[in-house]
């Protein structure tokens, strides 16, 4: 899916009943509920790792672990009992071209965005001045030509994905992530600029290598093909590719996609599954599989009757492909080539080309609780409900929709305020 950018992990194990209250907390944790504010330290947010530490998707107190809110720059205070985190806040906002512009001078940047200039995780990490000269310079490049996308044909040899990230990038981005200084990718938000272009494009970037290794397995089936960015390059260069998605993005109703994106190739309204059995002499290219849907990923290449296979995306450990996709390469396909992709700070991506094995292993026993030996379901980390219930952890939080478990060991090393945040947090399990 050229286009499924990947959903929260959403598989978990449940919380078993008569698992300990969340009002079970060992003597000696302080509560962060109980008494926020009531030190007389600055307010200031905990930082781990030169990062600021976050419970349930907020910053909190590094005295006494409660929510702390910023007002202002550089400016914390605790957020009032009984209100809501605010969802957003102009002072955790990532710097913005708009906000920019008002910034005519660096110690107007400095004074707005003290944490870019002097960052909790020291010097090596500022924005310096030549940072935010040249991070102006490309973000005013790079959003000009945004503005065009869209407005213009492709050419036969186009690639504007490629081109936006090589503004972003000070050039030819080559393969791999990114590599810019820390001031500087925080001047280009570059999170922001990913989510910006893969909403919009798709959620791994093309380049030659990897187009013309597609073109060698012509013809090609796009299975969630999302805008139909790659399909369009590949037809571009003389490929024979059939696009289909459940949801294109073309009618405003895929979730991996902004409603307003463009589409640049006609995409079949159609599951992958269906598709390859449908037409199974066309080579199958999964393109970002979303690591909560087995249909498009699993679902599609267990249809799928070829002896190729086309994959761009991440290993076991990445943002793509769910647990069974993962397995049934590693059990029943060989990887035969690589190309690396440019990619963003933290995501690598690649194309890989894989060869059907012989005969097919089934997927079975492999998926046990580590305590007890017992099966659990496909995916599921941790131990099973039964070996929690019987033994407890010190502390066990739910992250997204994941039960986390924190030995006793470990909650006695956390720093007192993280310790209290967790203790308090309404995602506490026991």
């Amino acid at each position: 899916m050229n286009g499924q950018a990947p959903a929260g992990v959403t598989s978990a194990s449940a919380a078993p009943a008569g698992a300990p209250s969340a009002s079970a907390v060992p003597p000696d944790v302080p509560s962060a509920s109980a008494a926020p504010g009531r030190h007389r330290e600055a307010v200031r947010p905990l930082l781990l790792g030169g990062r600021r530490a976050l419970v349930d998707g907020h910053p909190i107190c590094a005295c006494c672990g409660a929510a702390v809110v910023p007002h202002g720059p550089d400016r914390w205070r605790h957020l009032p009992a009984g209100k809501p985190y605010p969802r957003r806040s102009r002072w955790l906002a990532p710097i913005t071209l708009a906000e920019l512009r008002e910034l005519p001078t660096y110690e107007d940047f400095a004074a707005r965005y003290p944490d870019a200039v002097r960052p909790a995780g020291g010097p090596a990490s500022a924005t310096t001045e030549q940072d935010w000269i040249e991070g102006r310079r490309r973000l005013e490049t790079y959003h000009a030509a945004l503005g065009e996308l869209g407005r213009s044909r492709l050419g036969p040899a186009g690639n504007p994905y490629l081109e936006l990230v090589a503004i972003l990038a000070g050039g030819p981005p080559g393969v791999g992530p990114l590599r810019l200084s820390p001031g500087l990718a925080r001047m280009l938000d570059l999170p922001g600029r990913r989510r910006e272009l893969a909403g919009r494009l798709a959620w791994a970037i093309p380049n030659e290598a990897a187009l013309a290794c597609v073109a060698d397995h012509s013809p090609v089936l796009d299975g969630g093909a999302g805008t139909g960015y790659w399909a369009a390059l590949l037809r571009l260069r003389g490929v024979d590719v059939r696009a289909v998605d459940t949801a294109p993005a073309a009618s405003g109703g895929n979730r991996f996609h902004q409603a307003d994106a463009p589409g640049f190739a006609q995409v079949e309204r159609l599951s992958t599954e269906e598709a390859v059995r449908a037409d199974p002499h066309r080579t199958l290219l999964l393109c970002w599989p979303p690591p909560d849907d087995d249909a498009a990923g699993y679902g599609a290449l267990r249809a799928y009757r070829g002896d190729t296979l086309l994959y761009v995306g991440g290993d076991q450990d990445g943002p793509t492909g769910t647990v069974r996709l993962h397995r049934e390469l590693a059990l029943n396909w060989t990887l035969a080539e690589e190309f690396g992709l440019p990619s963003w700070p933290g995501i690598p991506d690649r194309l890989t080309v894989w060869r059907r094995k012989p005969g097919r292993r089934p997927q079975r026993g492999l998926d046990r609780c580590p305590e007890c030996g017992r099966f659990q379901p496909v995916g599921a980390i941790g131990r099973c409900d039964r070996c929690f219930t019987a033994r407890p952890p010190a502390l066990a939080v739910r992250v997204d929709g994941r039960r986390v478990e924190y030995p006793q060991h470990v909650v006695d090393r956390m720093p007192p305020a993280l310790r209290a945040a967790l203790s308090d947090s309404p995602n506490r399990i026991c």
